[in-house]
């Protein structure tokens, strides 16, 4: 993986690894209203569909207001929280560095 960033503010060289459901502000899981963070070696990508997103950096503390067409880069194991700015859906996305062991093993 290089130090490059790409456009959406994620290193290059990540492949997707998972995408959480749609939330909307009845529906954001308690957990992600409070302090978390993404587990080591594994960056998020935070899109809203709809709507207004807070997002918060605790260390440092920084507030984001997010919305459609602004999606935010969450560093591995960067405490944050966010908050719904009234009605809002939005979805995670998570990535991670390839494995080399399975791009090497599609090269036979």
């Amino acid at each position: 993986m290089t130090d490059a960033i790409a456009p959406s503010g994620l290193p290059a060289g990540l492949v997707a690894h998972r995408r959480t459901p749609i939330f909307d502000q009845d529906t954001i899981p308690a957990g992600l209203r409070r302090e978390h963070r993404t587990a080591a070696g594994v960056w998020g990508l935070i899109t809203v569909l709809e709507g207004r997103l807070r997002f918060r950096t605790l260390r440092p503390v920084r507030e984001t207001v997010l919305a459609p067409g602004t999606p935010m880069a969450i560093a591995p194991q960067q405490p944050h929280e966010v908050d719904p700015d009234g009605p809002v859906r939005f979805f995670v996305d998570f990535y991670r560095a390839a494995d080399p062991a399975s791009s090497e093993a599609g090269r036979d």
